[in-house]
């Protein structure tokens, strides 16, 4: 377990102590406190083995980016920002 500081800006950071290495996270608010989970720097090998999948990943990303401008202009109509 480590102590982090957050400037004013909002950045926290990771004491050298605990040996992490330049890394993307997400960070999950719960409450009081943060759950903090790193993500590999190639995602789509990771999960290869236990993700199967007939599409290449460009198909992907462009199934993901269309899916989310749909969710996008869903959530601004319900607010009537458009």
């Amino acid at each position: 377990m480590a102590v982090v500081t957050v400037d004013d800006r909002g950045r926290m950071t990771i004491p050298k102590e605990l040996g992490v290495k330049k890394t993307r996270a997400i960070i999950i608010p719960a409450g009081a406190f943060f759950v903090t989970i790193p993500l590999p720097t190639k995602p789509h090998e990771q999960a290869g083995s236990w993700l199967p999948s007939k599409r290449g990943r460009k198909e992907l990303k462009a199934l993901a980016e269309k899916s989310a401008l749909e969710n996008a202009m869903e959530r601004a109509k319900r607010r009537k920002q458009i």
